[in-house]
């Protein structure tokens, strides 16, 4: 007897994705007698979407098709009418261009039901297409199996702001009234979420893997949420954040609401922060405005919950009428945290971020454990033909450094889509005796890496045992940063280009071989033309 009788709904929504909607479908298909009926809404596609959805159902009684009259320009209101039409116990989503992997809907209706929870949630990973490369989504929620009676008892929770990887049951969420907002609203998810914790709901989670999102950087038409660049999607970020607190404030849960605006300034406000110089000066000075804006609403309460680098970044927007420190601002923002010179103090000797602002202090530095200080390396390399030399340059952080007492550092070259080592290197950190910085230089033998794009890692040692990780700012200049062509005795040359990544950090491409630098310059020259 199947444990699992036809007992859940999967809603597919899609617009316009005739390329991947069959495979969504089928996924959601292949989870077995568990899923009742796959529900999957056509949101007015002009693709011929429709025709292939209406083709499934013909070979599948499970399928129903649900065409809207109208674009409704969003994913809310396409997975509302999934809602009101699913007739299973239990319904969860999925979005027309990913997947459920095997065993998801297992998974999650074994967990519900097993621990009488009316949301059971499991591991969603993003999957960076054509690479393959797999980032696993809030790990730390679904490291092992639990339940958690109420939101409140687990506040990371409104860290998972997404609604595709979990399983609702349908009567809480019609007896609750929990819908997403209709239309076009860029950051649906966010208001849903907050909406189901405020409810609160027993949630079972479970370390399986159930969602697999698929990124698409290079699509024509990105998703919405990866639409960053026009000022109107940081709006509607800040907006939907905004609706998050105030749901769950209004439900008595502010416990959650706080932490809604903690994860703002640790995860929303650094990762735009980071991208501020690839936009143009009205975005930055809108960005700005709007950011302020939002900000001045926050408490000291909100700002105690956040990690230090938000909270710093903050403050100094806050601080500043205009935009300002965009590259030191983008380093302090960087997984992990660097904070690059220079180092003033107030009149009294406390650590702040300019001379400028000293409202805005900087003295939880004197506190704050090694392994946590945004500590900043300067990073040069000058890729030759016979080894490559990578130059270190450790900066003081008010005392903090000195104190420690630098002794060395490991190195690591790892591979962006793998997440493999090609490259370790250790080598002694020497004090220059001229100002607080302590030096060391590395011999890189590049024909050991791949081709791709390869991340520079450091793990600095010092001398009362502690340790910090960290990554390095890419030192800028004559003569840095240049692609150069190396020998190889694997591949017989290297097209190498050392670069400095979005947040500021070194990394490395790597293209070997003659074929592989006719297809780096090809692809150049293709951008150059268009």
């Amino acid at each position: 007897m199947d444990p699992h009788p036809a007992q859940v709904t999967v809603v597919v929504i899609g617009y316009n994705d005739a390329a991947h909607v069959t495979d969504a479908v089928r996924s959601a298909l292949a989870q077995g007698p568990a899923v009742r009926e796959v529900i999957a809404v056509d949101d007015c596609s002009t693709d011929g979407s429709a025709d292939l959805l209406d083709t499934l159902a013909a070979a599948d009684p499970r399928v129903r098709v649900v065409r809207r009259p109208v674009n409704s320009g969003g994913c809310g209101s396409p997975r509302n009418n999934g809602i009101d039409a699913a007739t299973a116990p239990y319904v969860m989503f999925l979005d027309s261009d990913d997947v459920l992997p095997p065993g998801a809907v297992d998974a999650l209706l074994a967990a519900a039901l097993g621990r009488g929870a009316q949301v059971a949630a499991g591991l969603c990973v993003r999957r960076e297409l054509p690479s393959g490369r797999e980032v696993r989504w809030q790990p730390e929620l679904y490291a092992k199996a639990a339940v958690v009676p109420r939101p409140a008892r687990r506040a990371r929770l409104v860290h998972d702001t997404l609604c595709v990887n979990k399983l609702y049951r349908t009567d809480f969420l019609r007896e609750h009234g929990i819908r997403f907002p209709e239309g076009r609203y860029t950051y649906e998810d966010f208001v849903f979420s907050a909406r189901v914790l405020a409810a609160g709901p027993r949630i079972a989670l479970v370390p399986d893997t159930v969602y697999v999102w698929h990124v698409r950087r290079s699509a024509e038409r990105l998703s919405i949420s990866l639409d960053r660049a026009d000022i109107d999607n940081w709006r509607a970020r800040t907006e939907a954040n905004r609706a998050a607190y105030e749901i769950l404030l209004g439900a008595g849960e502010k416990r959650l609401a706080r932490a809604v605006r903690a994860k703002f300034l640790d995860h929303e406000l650094r990762m735009y922060t980071r991208e501020l110089d690839l936009r143009g000066p009205a975005y930055r000075r809108e960005w700005w405005t709007l950011t302020r804006a939002y900000l001045a609403s926050f408490d000291a309460a909100d700002f105690a919950l956040a990690p230090a680098p938000g909270r710093v970044v903050a403050r100094v927007v806050l601080a500043a009428a205009e935009p300002r420190d965009l590259s030191r601002l983008k380093e302090i923002a960087a997984r992990p945290a660097r904070l690059r010179p220079p180092y003033p103090r107030a009149a009294d000797g406390t650590p702040v971020w300019s001379a400028d602002l000293p409202q805005v202090e900087l003295d939880h530095l004197l506190e704050r454990p090694m392994h946590l200080l945004p500590a900043a390396v300067d990073a040069e390399l000058r890729p030759r033909a016979r080894a490559a030399r990578l130059r270190l340059r450790l900066h003081e952080l008010y005392g903090r450094m000195a104190d420690a007492g630098p002794r060395s550092v490991d190195v690591e070259f790892v591979h962006r889509e793998s997440g493999r080592a090609g490259l370790r290197r250790t080598a002694g950190l020497v004090p220059d005796p001229d100002d607080d910085t302590w030096s060391a230089e590395v011999p890189v033998e590049l024909s050991a890496l791949d081709s791709g794009a390869w991340d520079l890692r450091l793990r600095l040692h010092f001398h009362d045992g502690t340790s910090r990780d960290t990554t390095a700012h890419a030192v800028t200049g004559p003569g840095l940063l240049r692609r150069a062509v190396v020998p190889s005795r694997r591949h017989g040359i290297l097209l190498v280009q050392p670069y400095a990544t979005h947040a500021g950090a070194l990394a490395l491409r790597i293209a070997p071989g003659w074929r592989g630098m006719t297809g780096v310059v090809r692809r150049r020259l293709g951008r150059l033309l268009h």
